[in-house]
């Protein structure tokens, strides 16, 4: 618990903190790249926290300066396949495989002026995001952490805070 306390604690200072060494670029130039995750946390319409991918996530972020993007989210508790083959999982490490992971990629915008980041998803793992548009508060964005929001993570479970940091 003292770790998720501590982990929604770096969430808020990372989202505070100042822009200056990234200023001069557009927000859109300023994106493009790899960002590893490091936290993602869930908070509900009552104010609960969740980290759906765990204390320790495994996830990239990538833009290219083109306008496409790909996003990979995986639980560090992801099971392996017992029988080692992918196609032949049980039921439950279906289950666990799926609630502990999303991808997606497509094409994406900036609005700079709203600071809003807008994903054109043409595929996901989660086939009901197939071809919908969703919008991203842009919170931070330095040369080293970019922050975002998803105001509606769907099922009326709340929002979502991202805190990436920019892969070497």
């Amino acid at each position: 618990m003292r770790l998720m306390s501590i982990a929604a604690a770096a969430l808020m200072l990372a989202a505070t903190g100042g822009e200056a060494a990234a200023q001069g670029k557009s927000l859109k130039d300023r994106l493009v790249g790899t960002w590893h995750l490091v936290i993602s946390e869930v908070t509900a319409p009552d104010g609960k926290k969740s980290f759906p991918f765990g204390p320790k996530p495994e996830g990239v972020m990538m833009f290219t300066p083109d306008g496409s993007y790909a996003h990979i989210h995986v639980a560090a508790e992801v099971p392996k396949i017992a029988n080692n083959h992918r196609l032949r999982a049980t039921p439950e490490e279906y289950a666990a495989i799926v609630r502990g992971s999303i991808a997606q990629f497509g094409s994406y915008t900036v609005d700079e002026e709203r600071k809003h980041l807008i994903l054109k998803i043409v595929t996901s793992t989660f086939a009901n995001w197939r071809g919908i548009t969703q919008t991203r508060l842009i919170a931070k964005l330095t040369d080293e952490e970019f922050v975002n929001t998803n105001p509606d993570v769907g099922a009326g479970r709340g929002s979502a805070t991202n805190l990436y940091r920019r892969g070497r």
